[in-house]
This record gives C-alpha cells, sequence and structure tokens, in this order.
C-alpha cells in the first residue's frame, strides 16, 4: 500500500470558497481545529484519511479531484516552458514546481501565461509579421491556446452543458431528436455540393445545408452543433463569462468549442455512453455503431467521461497530423502532452499512418515510472471527390496501466511483464532519459560530454 503524503492546500481552499464558508465552519465540519486547517490549507501538512472521510460525509465531495488535476497538469506546463533555453542558467527541481502547482496555482498560470506572450512576441519578430503595426494586437495567449487552456483546466467536462445536451437527447436516438428540434423551430435541412461547405445556416431562411459528400456521423454532429447554436446560446454565453477570455476571438472560439461539446455530449448521452462503454469494454467500433458516431467522436467522448460522482475510465486522447503536430489533445491521466512541437517519436501513434483502418496497441512507460495502455488509428477521410483534399489525421486512446483490463483492446497482452513496456517521454527537451536514440535536442536539466574521438547514436553523452 503506498504512503505517498497527500498535500491539496489549493483544492481544500478551493472547495471551502465553493462552500462559502469561512474557514472556522469549515474547520468545524471536517472535525479539526482552525490552526490544523490553516496548515492544511498552506500545505504544512498532509490531508488526513480522516479529513478526506468527513469532506466526503458532509459535502459529498469527490476525493478523486485529489489525485490528479490541475496540479500534475501544472507541473508539466511548467517543466515544458522552462525547458525554453531562455531558462538555461536557472532551472528550478521538479519538487519546487511541484510546490508552486500546489501552492500558488495562479502565480503558475500567471507564468505560463507570460511565457505564451514572449513566444507569440517572437514568433512575430521573426516572421516580420505586419500585426506589430496594429494597434488591436495584445500580448498573451493566442485565442485558440487560450481556449484550449481552458478546456484543459476544465479536464475537458464542462458539467453544465453536458446535462443540458442529456436532458436534450433523452431517450431518443440522435436522429429522432435532431428531426424533432428542427420541427420545433420551423428548420429545414438541405444538402449542398460546395466542396469548401460542411454546414452552413441561413437564418432567415431556416434553413441549415449539410455537406452531401460528408459522412452520416459528421452530418449528423453538425446537426446537432447547429441545435447547440440555437437553444443553448444562453446557457452557452453564460458559461463564457464564468471563462473571462481576455478577447472576443477567444471567446467567439470557445463558444463553437462549446456547440462541439453539446453535440457531442447529445450523440452520445453520458449515463447511456458510460453504461455502453462499460457493457461493450470500451470498444470504438462498437460504440460508433450504436450511437450513429465516428471513431474520433466516440474516443474524444471517452475521455470527457469525468462526471463527479459517476466517472469512466480516465483516459487521454489525441489527434496528431502527418507532421507530428498535436491538433487534438486532452488527459484525464497523469500523461500530459506537448504544448509547443510534436509528441514523443516512439509513440505508436506515429506509426498508425503506416497501417491505415488498423488498431495499433502499445504498452508504454514514461520516465516518472508511469505505465499506459495505449492504442492509435488513423482516421483520415477523403472529401467524397476525385480532386477532393484528403484530411489524414491520427488518433490515441489511452489509460494507466491498471484499468487496462477494462479496454477489450488490451486482450492477450502481458500486462505484468515489465520488459514489454516501451518507453516514451513528452517532448525531448524535457525527458530524462539518457538513453534515447530517437532525441532531436539534449534534455536541459542534463549535462553532456562531447568525446570527439567517439561517436554513438548521439553526437554527445547525456551524463546527467
Amino acid at each position: 500500500m503506498s504512503t505517498k503524503k497527500l498535500y491539496a492546500g489549493a483544492k481544500l481552499r478551493e472547495t471551502r470558497t465553493r462552500l462559502g464558508l469561512t474557514q472556522k465552519a469549515f474547520a468545524e465540519r471536517l472535525g479539526v481545529s482552525l490552526p490544523y486547517l490553516n496548515q492544511m490549507e498552506n500545505n504544512h501538512r498532509p490531508v488526513s484519511s480522516a479529513v478526506i472521510l468527513a469532506l466526503v460525509q458532509e459535502f459529498d465531495f469527490d476525493v478523486s479531484e485529489l489525485a490528479v488535476g490541475d496540479g500534475e497538469r501544472m507541473v508539466s506546463d511548467l517543466r515544458e516552458a522552462l525547458a525554453d533555453p531562455i531558462f538555461r542558467d536557472a532551472v528550478p527541481p521538479v519538487v519546487d514546481l511541484r510546490l508552486v502547482a500546489s501552492n500558488a496555482p495562479a502565480l503558475a498560470r500567471a507564468f505560463l501565461a507570460l511565457h505564451r506572450a514572449y513566444l507569440q512576441a517572437n514568433e512575430r519578430l521573426a516572421s516580420l509579421d505586419e500585426a506589430l503595426g496594429q494597434s488591436d494586437v495584445r500580448p498573451g495567449a493566442s485565442p485558440w491556446d487560450e481556449v484550449r487552456d481552458f478546456f484543459h483546466y476544465c479536464d475537458n467536462y464542462i458539467d453544465a452543458v453536458d446535462k443540458a445536451a442529456e436532458r436534450f437527447a433523452g431517450d431518443r436516438g440522435a436522429d429522432e431528436a435532431i428531426r424533432a428540434a428542427f420541427e420545433a423551430h420551423g428548420i429545414e435541412m438541405r444538402d449542398t455540393e460546395d466542396e469548401k461547405v460542411i454546414r452552413r445556416f441561413d437564418p432567415a431562411k431556416k434553413t441549415l445545408w449539410l455537406s452531401s459528400r460528408a459522412a452520416e456521423p459528421t452530418r449528423r454532429f453538425q446537426a446537432l452543433l447547429q441545435i447547440a447554436l440555437l437553444t443553448q446560446n444562453d446557457l452557452i454565453e453564460a458559461t463564457l463569462d464564468l471563462a473571462r477570455f481576455q478577447t472576443e476571438t477567444a471567446r467567439d472560439i470557445a463558444k463553437i468549442g462549446l456547440a462541439n461539446y453539446f453535440a457531442g455530449a447529445s450523440l452520445m448521452p453520458y449515463a447511456r455512453f458510460l453504461t455502453a462503454a462499460r457493457t461493450s469494454r470500451h470498444d470504438l467500433e462498437r460504440l460508433a455503431r450504436q450511437f450513429g458516431a465516428s471513431l474520433e467522436q466516440v474516443a474524444h467522448r471517452l475521455s470527457t467521461l469525468q462526471r463527479p460522482g459517476n466517472k469512466g475510465v480516465p483516459f487521454f486522447f489525441v489527434r496528431v497530423d502527418q507532421a507530428g503536430t498535436i491538433t487534438k489533445r486532452h488527459s484525464a491521466t497523469r500523461l500530459q502532452f506537448a504544448r509547443y512541437g510534436g509528441a514523443c517519436p516512439l509513440w505508436n501513434v506515429h506509426r498508425a499512418f503506416e497501417t491505415p483502418g488498423q488498431f495499433l496497441r502499445q504498452l508504454a512507460e514514461t520516465p516518472d515510472g508511469v505505465r499506459y495502455f495505449c492504442l492509435a488509428r488513423e482516421v483520415s477521410t477523403g472529401g467524397g471527390a476525385f480532386r477532393a483534399p484528403v484530411r489524414r489525421f491520427a488518433i490515441a486512446l489511452g489509460c494507466e496501466v491498471t484499468h487496462a483490463p477494462e479496454v477489450v483492446y488490451s486482450d492477450g497482452l502481458d500486462l505484468t511483464d515489465a520488459a514489454a513496456f516501451e518507453p516514451i517521454g513528452i517532448s525531448c527537451r524535457i525527458c530524462e532519459r539518457q538513453d534515447c536514440h530517437q532525441r532531436s535536442v539534449p534534455p536541459l536539466e542534463s549535462h553532456l560530454s562531447v568525446d570527439p574521438d567517439r561517436r554513438e547514436i548521439l553526437p554527445y553523452e547525456v551524463a546527467g
């Protein structure tokens, strides 16, 4: 049994603030003294098992929130930001980063925002971006990155939107729900042959145009997205108000993101989908047929099943393009993805392009010793015509190996064989492995030894 102490001061403060309780009242409800609570909230003492029990009994607290959350994501993001060569002479140890993430998460977020602003400014200077002369350019994260961070730190689960989608879907199938909504709002759905259009809505004529070349799951999803924009505007706007985005552009992008979220949650309603996922042991193809969705939609939805009190298997989900650039990412596990650059080349998601239509399985271990079961597949789609462009992507879905028996794709693998786990990392600059044959740049926190009379796979030796 693990004896690792649990420090979760920021989460305790957040919980108390959300409940509107003073430290004194909170301490009384938890059955501890005021000084003891103060010490726990400031991470001078670990959270005891008695306090965890009281949190559950008094406040129906989901204890899994204490185990994996913003802290690990923040440490990963901080390490990657500090891998920037600008910090090469002043990189704090990981233990300090953990203290910052747990004790001062607002400071950590401010640092990450500052680093993003620095990167953005450098990119503009390097490319002589004309935007430098415009008065409406503001420093900070790009709107796209700002929205990605919003979903990232929400654990990719938006409770109010998810439950609204579940109420909308009810016990009906998606097609029936779409027909009923369109009839109620007097909307006509038509096909379009325009190669550039997947979805176009004409509010004056109350006509929704969907690409006739798109696959049925795509058409179904786009119809539900339009329904979200028409029927859930107040809810979406209220959620956007809470997010407090820095720019209107970020808010506009996030609005589409929330409408996408509603569409996915309507197509695959939480309770029904979670039950089906458990019954099929997370068989993506069976779930895709049952809910009329694509493999990518199913995999993404599996990574969002983090409703407090009724969570699914904590999965990570990622989509990469042929250049290895991550275009979608989310992790409910301890595994976090590179924010800048591509993913680890040793990861099986890159090999998926070589085996279209097939699932690739991999047992992998990250430098921190955590082991994962990884599933990858190419999901490229044609444009429905000879000269139409083909969109080529690969997706990966995975979980920590302790959950692998709940996934049908793990059958036949020896999950106890340490030699079967391949070493992978996050990005080369923060990967601690000393003998990786695919390393592109040296690890930031290590010393290098260069011998002009000796050459191995790498032109240097990582001395640790």
